[in-house]
């Protein structure tokens, strides 16, 4: 088999130390290779690349084993060209598994050029990801917190959560900052409603007539507490993230043109995929790399199951997000889909399918340039107007209606 890097090297990560295999041109055509263990600090790191640079590697590979291949890559990436791996594509053969055959087989695959790499971005946006993630997980956080809230308010048979559509509002916040207090004056509380909310004093007045303890007016004061730190965490990461991104403005705004999709979401998705679609070669590869798209399990002729891979969590999870805000917006195409694919096919595969045109729509916009065009809510009805009319009028005459038909003029088509 055709040899296609003549240095390079196969590490198996682990968390505390690094087994490499260097295979480099020996004598009389032969292969040599040279196994060596280090650790994990920066230190031993260094060393590492010291000795692959005095080797002359130029190469190598490394499976991406949960975020125990950051550090060997931040080291690395300068001096030498890294490729990340898949753990699922570069599976040796069972029975025969140690640390030392792992990374010879990496490096015979990387040799031979059989390993397909990992997308990995530049280090400035690796750095926007981790803080788009790590305030989607604070948002997660924020949303256990409100739950807990909700579970202590039921425990005092305090029905405010079935009043107040939102209990961190401003309304609401009042109402639980005095029973915290210890107020037991369901009226006085219910007249700190604001807005909208005092039309519903009444209700309020009978929602908070519970039996809350000293235990449960504790934690709620520190779960009320903890919901601040989180507000303000939210808010710093998301400065934080507006300012990195501040170049990405125009992108954010085109993105911002789909139904479904704001600024957090925009954020999200550009840190994910960034701007620049040339790295993947069509919208085809983009949409199997996130986990859009059906996948392909076929044997014997015979189609046996079309499941989604698990592509990119974040992505995916920002995509279905986006494709459930879209399906509520009426007149337009994106909602349309959605409710024309949710009566025969599920909620669930509907929100996947319009996440998959919301992601093929951001690739076109990325690629080319544009604002996004909405095609209409009767889009799908235009593609085929003969089926439908002869649905809907064997369904009148199936009724006991005589119907007649008559085609629009060119003007009014036009129109």
């Amino acid at each position: 088999m055709q040899i296609m890097d003549e240095r390079c090297c196969g590490l198996d990560v682990h968390k505390n130390h690094v087994n490499a295999c260097l295979i480099t041109p020996g004598s009389r055509r032969t292969r040599q290779k040279e196994h060596r263990k280090f650790g994990t600090t920066t230190g031993d790191l260094r060393r590492l690349l010291d000795w692959l640079r005095a080797a002359g590697c130029t190469h190598v590979v490394m499976e991406s084993t949960g975020s125990y291949w950051k550090p060997v890559y931040n080291i690395l990436e300068e001096s030498l060209e890294l490729v990340l791996a898949n753990p699922q594509h570069v599976k040796g053969l069972p029975g025969r598994k140690t640390d030392v055959a792992d990374a010879e087989w990496l490096a015979d695959l990387l040799q031979h050029g059989l390993i397909r790499p990992s997308f990995i971005p530049p280090k400035a946006h690796r750095e926007l990801r981790e803080l788009t993630r790590y305030r989607k997980s604070l948002i997660q956080q924020r949303s256990s917190e409100i739950n807990r809230i909700q579970k202590v308010l039921e425990g005092a048979n305090s029905k405010l959560a079935s009043v107040a559509t939102d209990i961190t509002g401003m309304s609401a916040r009042g109402m639980l900052e005095a029973l915290i207090a210890g107020s037991q004056d369901v009226t006085a509380m219910a007249d700190l409603a604001q807005g909208r909310m005092r039309r519903k004093r009444e209700a309020l007045q009978q929602a908070l007539d519970g039996a809350i303890g000293d235990h449960q007016r504790f934690l709620l004061q520190r779960q009320l507490a903890a919901l601040d730190s989180l507000d303000a965490a939210i808010l710093a990461c998301s400065t934080e993230i507006e300012t990195r991104m501040r170049d990405w403005a125009d992108p954010i705004e085109r993105l911002c043109t789909i139904p479904g999709i704001g600024q957090r979401l925009a954020e999200v998705i550009l840190a994910e995929i960034g701007i620049d679609m040339g790295q993947f070669p069509s919208q085809q590869h983009l949409a199997s790399w996130a986990g859009v798209c059906p996948g392909n399990h076929e044997s014997a002729g015979k189609r046996k199951s079309g499941k989604t891979r698990k592509g990119s969590k974040w992505l995916r999870e920002a995509l279905i997000e986006a494709a459930h805000a879209a399906a509520r917006a009426r007149n337009t195409y994106l909602g349309s889909q959605y409710r024309r694919l949710a009566v025969r096919r599920g909620a669930a595969r509907a929100a996947l399918a319009v996440a998959h045109t919301i992601l093929v729509i951001i690739y076109h916009l990325l690629r080319d340039g544009g604002t996004y065009t909405d095609l209409g809510p009767s889009y799908f009805d235009q593609l085929d107007r003969d089926r439908i009319r002869r649905r809907l009028v064997t369904r009148l005459e199936a009724l006991g209606y005589e119907v007649s038909v008559t085609a629009p003029s060119s003007a009014a088509m036009a129109r």
